[in-house]
């Protein structure tokens, strides 16, 4: 089972790690990878208070980072290891998202690069529509209703 915990400074490496096992090629397709710049950024955005780290048997395999509003939930990031990809636990892990912002009645949204069409395939099969196109990325939203329990 996929569980999650609160990332730390600890997790830096695996993190970076899980970036550029799963987002370089994407992200090579739309600017191109330089490594240095790369690391650069991510050293200067690493904010372990925003993330949480997915396990599955005690061993470190995803990162998730969720902003919660007053009307919205924004999913800023879903990360999993290229060698854990295909098991369902991203589509679980933004099930329970989706169910949790219907049950509050909040809007549902992410972006996704353009250069990634499995991820928008993905979103697209959990509901979420493209509401905005900007010049390397779309928003996708699911507008959520709150439902009975």
């Amino acid at each position: 089972m996929l569980t999650k915990r609160p990332a730390t400074l600890h997790d830096y490496d695996f993190l970076y790690a899980l970036h550029r096992a799963a987002m370089k090629e994407s992200v090579a397709r739309t600017w191109g990878w330089d490594e240095a710049w790369q690391q650069n950024y991510f050293r200067e955005k690493f904010d372990p208070a925003k993330r949480e780290v997915l396990q599955w048997q005690d061993q470190d395999v995803g990162t998730l980072s969720v902003r919660e509003e007053e009307d919205e939930l924004y999913v800023a990031l879903i990360s999993i290891l290229p060698e854990f990809q295909g098991r369902g636990w991203g589509t679980a892990v933004l099930q329970n998202l989706i169910h949790r912002a219907q049950q509050t009645g909040k809007t549902f949204t992410l972006h996704v690069l353009k250069t990634n069409p499995e991820a928008q395939k993905l979103y697209e099969r959990l509901g979420l529509q493209i509401i905005a196109e900007e010049d390397y990325k779309f928003k996708m939203q699911l507008a959520s209703q709150p439902t009975p329990d």
